[in-house]
Formats: structure tokens, sequence, C-alpha cells
């Protein structure tokens, strides 16, 4: 089931306070960056974010869930209606990720 442009276009509402989030689609689904940083995506319409441990911190009883068949686990975020949550829940995954790596061509 692919997810919805209403859902993509609630989370990033919810996170509009942060500069430089982007996404892409991909077959259905999409990718969520943070300043160029992969942080997550939504799959089936549910929020799936990278699975660093300082974001599991953040919860209560963190969730894991799988994107898709054969993917890694990436931890469930419920608490969408939770602006200032989900700000500082995508700033501290920004800041525990490894900067991307420069094409050289």
């Amino acid at each position: 089931m692919a997810s919805s442009k209403d859902y993509l276009n609630f989370v990033l509402d919810q996170l509009s306070e942060l500069e430089g989030i982007s996404y892409r689609t991909m077959m259905g689904e999409y990718i969520l960056y943070f300043r160029g940083k992969i942080i997550g995506g939504i799959y089936d319409d549910r929020l799936l974010v990278k699975p660093v441990a300082s974001a599991a911190s953040l919860m209560d009883t963190p969730i894991y869930e799988l994107p898709y068949e054969g993917a890694k686990e990436m931890l469930l975020i419920e608490d969408i209606d939770n602006k200032e949550f989900l700000c500082g829940l995508f700033q501290i995954i920004y800041d525990s990720l490894p900067e991307p790596k420069k094409n050289i061509s």
C-alpha cells in the first residue's frame, strides 16, 4: 500500500519549523531528508526514522517496525501530532548521523 500525499503533507507541516527538510518519492513511499541526511521515511502512512540510540531514548517504549519486507528495522513515530517533539527528534537524529559521503566524479 502506498502512502498518501495528505499524510506526507501533514508530516511536512509538523516539521515546518526546521529548515532543510526535503523528501524524495520512491515506489509510492517517501524518503525524508534533513539538511541532506536521510532521517527516515513514510511507509504505508507510518513515519519511521533511523533507529539511532539517542532517538530511541526519547521514547518510553520504542517500537521497531520494518518499512518493507527485507529492510532493516526502523523506529515507529506515533506522536506525530507533537510538533515540538518531532522537530527535536529530527535534530537529534541529524546530530547522531555521519555526514553524507561526497560523490567524487
